[in-house]
């Protein structure tokens, strides 16, 4: 059940964090540096997670019966959309259900892919649902028609990074066989840049730098979609963070005693359910 803060009604209003699991901590990270006066609520969809699994359709209305709730609890600032999955299916119905919200979403950073790659060789390391996404394919057609595109949808790398954040092993091998369709190697030319199409990939960048056949530019869109929350958001003069936010919130209402303690040390508290 979801918990209202006990925050005064005068301060200002939070930024609501918005995620199928963990991954979009990686988000919250950069916007915290950028918004330091705005208190912060990361809610985690682990209920349904992970959503590589669900019926366009099902899980499009969980997603919007999930923001009925969460805009009417905690009336935020803005939403970070930190998902590609989430935002690439519905963030237009989002923006259309409640146009008075502000939406940052989070989707495949091709462009600056495109513009940065020098052999023309990019891969896009996504879940499976962003890669069928006619979303993701309009954005390959809009800014990378110079370049081939690889699409590689994962069916176990979110799940993977959710256990490696919580301290619980992966295998070396379980990790290369997710990423090693991302590397191409023809006519002279290799990969130079995989796209991490999945706000829980950069968890595991040093493994994947680690286990990569050879160096690439991983790219990590956390700090362009912090950018672009701070653009959004105004900064009232002598604003002063809040008390009273900064927590999580589970859909599930039980996070396990990991999961408790990751909160913590990235300054969320988890009230009780």
């Amino acid at each position: 059940m979801l918990k209202t803060s006990e925050a005064a009604a005068d301060v200002l209003k939070p930024v609501l964090v918005f995620d199928s699991g963990i991954g979009g901590l990686t988000v919250l990270r950069e916007a915290r540096v950028l918004m330091p006066e705005r208190g912060f609520i990361y809610v985690a969809d682990d209920a349904g997670f992970p959503y590589g699994g669900w019926e366009e359709e099902a899980l499009k209305a969980r997603i919007l019966s999930l923001f009925e709730r969460l805009l009417q609890e905690y009336s935020p600032e803005v939403c970070i959309i930190a998902c590609n999955t989430a935002f690439t299916l519905a963030g237009a119905d989002l923006r259309a259900r409640f146009p008075d919200m502000t939406f940052v979403g989070t989707v495949p950073a091709i462009k600056p892919a495109a513009e940065r790659t020098r052999s023309g060789l990019v891969s896009v390391l996504a879940t499976p649902g962003t890669v069928k996404r006619a979303y993701t394919r309009d954005l390959i057609q809009s800014f990378a028609t110079q370049c081939h595109v690889r699409l590689v949808g994962s069916e176990n790398l979110a799940r993977m990074a959710e256990s490696w954040i919580r301290g619980e092993p992966v295998s070396d091998e379980a990790v290369l066989a997710e990423i090693e369709p991302c590397f191409i190697d023809s006519d002279g030319k290799r990969t130079d840049i995989v796209v991490l199409a999945c706000t829980h990939y950069p968890f595991m960048a040093n493994v994947f730098r680690r286990l990569a056949p050879w160096p690439v530019d991983w790219l990590d869109p956390a700090e362009a979609i912090a950018r672009r929350a701070r653009h959004l958001v105004p900064l009232p003069q002598d604003a002063e963070h809040p008390d009273g936010f900064d927590f999580a919130v589970f859909t599930s209402g039980k996070p396990d005693f990991a999961t408790r303690r990751l909160m913590q040390g990235f300054g969320l508290s988890v009230p009780a359910a």
